[in-house]
């Protein structure tokens, strides 16, 4: 073990995460007992720690750990719960819930990434999440309900289908909105409708198909 990166560690999230208002123990536990240095890619080991968002290829990036955390606040899935992760990428905050939660589906467009994160999340251990390789906003049915579903890559607009595959009940958590003054929004199932809840702002790359259409001016 190396003591500067523990000590790395233990800043990320004392220093970065918990004063961004994230209090949940259990995500702060989870932040702390991954590897994240396992999960960035190796040009960027280094700077696993930092307070940056992280290129991954395919224009993708691996969120900043502020993000991550709030975002799994969010979601603050139970052990008895089901999640449905959209956008697996470097695998981290995949490896994240399922140690949150009873089990992850997660999807990924690029066959690259998931093998990638295949690989990772076995060498880490994590028996409980499994990686799919589809696109999400248009070429996708999970064929089930989920209790939690997060979305790890932004959106202009939320696909309304989404919404079906959240249980009755069950919570959804995306970034929505135009660059670069997105809101990472919280979205409930309650009673046949939906509550909304705006989070914090970030700013995120666009799922494929889910950017704004693209306007001429004259």
């Amino acid at each position: 073990m190396s003591l500067n990166i523990e000590l790395a560690r233990h800043n990320m999230v004392e220093q970065q995460v918990r004063p961004w208002d994230v209090l949940d123990s259990r995500v702060l536990e989870a932040l702390s007992a991954i590897r994240r240095e396992d999960f960035v890619p190796p040009a960027c080991r280094n700077l696993a720690f930092a307070d940056l968002c992280l290129p991954l290829g395919h224009g993708e990036v691996m969120m900043k750990p502020v993000v991550e955390g709030r975002l799994l606040q969010a979601a603050s899935p139970t052990r008895a719960e089901s999640v449905l992760e959209i956008g697996t990428g470097s695998g981290f905050v995949t490896a994240c819930l399922a140690r949150l939660s009873g089990d992850v589906v997660s999807i990924e467009q690029h066959a690259d990434f998931a093998d990638a994160a295949r690989a990772r999340l076995t060498a880490a251990n994590v028996r409980t999440a499994s990686v799919q390789v589809a696109e999400a906003v248009r070429g996708f049915d999970p064929g089930r309900q989920f209790d939690v579903m997060i979305v790890t890559g932004a959106v202009h607009e939320l696909p309304q289908h989404w919404r079906g595959w959240v249980k009755p009940g069950g919570r959804m958590i995306a970034v929505v909105g135009a660059s670069p003054a997105m809101r990472a929004m919280l979205y409930t199932s309650n009673d046949g409708g939906w509550d909304e809840q705006a989070l914090f702002e970030t700013d995120l790359p666009y799922l494929t198909h889910a950017s704004p259409s693209q306007r001429f001016a004259l």
